[in-house]
């Protein structure tokens, strides 16, 4: 992100989604779930999306490597759907 000129506030590498406070800007990869978590409570949830070939999967990535893979923020608003499949 730095490398990026994006300034962060705060780096965690476990969100807990309890401390998002509406108005809050989350950036990362999280599962639906939480990411329908942080736009429940009032946060915009950025993805950070890849286009990601399959050697390099389960790995941490060098800024390099991201650029490469297209790395973008999109934003996404997720909301859960009442009731049980």
């Amino acid at each position: 992100a730095g490398q990026e000129g994006l300034h962060v506030d705060r780096q965690v590498e476990h969100l807990d989604t309890g401390d998002v406070q509406p108005g809050d800007i989350v950036i990362g990869s999280l599962p639906v779930q939480m990411a329908a978590e942080v736009c429940e409570r009032g946060g915009r949830y950025f993805h950070l999306s890849l286009d990601l070939p399959q050697a390099l999967r389960g790995r941490e990535l060098s800024a390099e490597e991201m650029r490469a893979c297209k790395a973008r923020l999109e934003e996404f608003c997720i909301r859960r759907c009442s009731g049980e499949a």
